[in-house]
């Protein structure tokens, strides 16, 4: 596509990245996120890596964080996958914004097994948090490299098992598919913007490969339709 450059991520912020966004704009946008979300398989990617990193545990209790929870989508689908599967689970999520983090307890509040906390996890209100598996799922490409490079130590080393990371393909026919999705799916100006941002902000598997050798992760790549990679990375 001219004028689309996917070599690189792109640096351009998106505006769901400000803090004081708020009100019922962000509920109408973190609604337009989940259903996009939804439909487009990406909760499969998530549980698919989890089960990945259950097998051959024994135990049937489980702490499982969502570092940029949103609206706690994700954590209400972990919520009933693991209660079909007779799994015990006690989920976190996680978010900077607090306005995030109002409406994502709000929608959350007939699941007992879900907790939410603003935390920067950069901060000494991190330092004693654990979990056996911490996910981001569509949170990895709001950051830059060098702040990624910082938080995979530091979320792995918080992580028993590991990390499972849920991402978009930075790829030009992700790009223009998505762009014809929100002409006829999409009524949300701002989840159409950031949607398309997203993309251009988002990996290919040259960048998790990079990412890895450069602090020396274990880690396993696969990608899933509709254009997602799920990154799983074994804490050591």
């Amino acid at each position: 596509m001219k004028g689309i450059s996917t070599k690189t991520r792109s640096k351009e912020e998106e505006i769901m990245d400000k803090f004081d966004f708020k009100g019922e704009e962000l509920k109408k946008v973190l609604e337009t996120i989940d259903k996009i979300n939804t439909k487009l398989g990406g909760h499969r990617v998530t549980i698919k890596g989890i089960e990945k990193l259950l097998e051959d545990q024994k135990s049937k209790h489980f702490v499982i964080a969502d570092l940029g929870c949103g609206s706690g989508d994700a954590l209400r689908y972990i919520s009933k996958w693991a209660k079909q599967k007779g799994i015990n689970v006690q989920l976190i999520g996680i978010d900077a914004n607090p306005h995030t983090i109002q409406i994502a307890r709000e929608w959350s509040q007939a699941y007992k097994n879900i907790s939410f906390r603003v935390i920067d996890v950069f901060s000494e209100d991190f330092d004693d948090f654990e979990a056996d598996i911490i996910m981001c799922c569509l949170t990895l490409h709001h950051f830059k490299d060098d702040f990624i490079k910082k938080l995979l130590p530091i979320l792995s080393d918080k992580a028993r098992l590991g990390l499972v990371i849920n991402d978009l393909h930075r790829n030009k026919i992700a790009y223009r598919l998505f762009k014809l999705y929100c002409a006829v799916f999409v009524n949300s100006d701002i989840a159409r913007k950031d949607g398309l941002t997203s993309i251009l902000r988002g990996f290919k598997a040259e960048d998790f490969e990079y990412y890895a050798k450069q602090i020396n992760l274990k880690h396993h790549i696969k990608w899933y339709w509709a254009f997602r990679y799920q990154w799983i990375i074994y804490s050591s």
